[in-house]
């Protein structure tokens, strides 16, 4: 059964793969902002040879735009996490609208929740924490245990952001900006 999620007015459209045009619900929540169409569009254009048959994390979910996205295009599995639990309550609730089974939603603080030993490892990692929050150095910081070998880390900004942070063995891609953001796609070597 749907969780009541008071609030909710907003939406965000799945842009591609067997839930294309589908839309998404999510509450009003301070700085919840999805990821724009067109940016998603790119993203996805840059991940097409690796979606298919992926692991991914979803890490500060918000809408679940990013994560439902690589689901709707193919990903084996998605781990959605967001410290909002009117977040998290609407994403369990597109979920269930999607039949979406391969989703798993967790409702943790972020970047602690990083900081426990990983259950599982992802070839693709969403991180899209809130603007002006600095949380982009301090995830990470603790990313290689929840890293395959090479992994691929998609990461948003602010657009004035001026250098992103970086780890040993990352390779940046392909980085882009968009109005008010800059993202770019990472590679991650990994001896193991």
């Amino acid at each position: 059964m749907p969780h009541k999620v008071e609030g909710v007015r907003n939406q965000v459209r799945i842009i591609g793969g067997q839930w294309r045009s589908r839309r998404l619900t999510f509450p009003a929540v301070a700085m919840l902002r999805p990821t724009p169409d067109r940016i998603r569009e790119t993203l996805f254009n840059w991940l097409a040879p690796k979606i298919a048959g992926s692991t991914c994390l979803d890490l500060f979910a918000g809408s679940g735009a990013l994560g439902f996205e690589a689901l709707s295009r193919g990903a084996k599995t998605c781990v959605f996490v967001d410290s909002s639990p009117q977040v998290a309550d609407a994403l369990r609730d597109n979920r269930e609208t999607l039949q979406a089974a391969s989703a798993e939603v967790i409702c943790a603080a972020l970047p602690h929740w990083l900081t426990q030993t990983p259950t599982q490892q992802f070839d693709i990692i969403f991180l899209d924490p809130p603007f002006q929050k600095n949380s982009l150095a301090s995830c990470c910081e603790k990313l290689s245990p929840w890293l395959k070998k090479k992994a691929l880390i998609y990461m948003e900004a602010e657009s004035h952001l001026t250098a992103w942070p970086s780890e040993p063995g990352w390779t940046l891609l392909r980085e882009k900006q968009s109005g008010e953001v800059k993202y770019g796609l990472w590679r991650v070597e990994k001896n193991s």
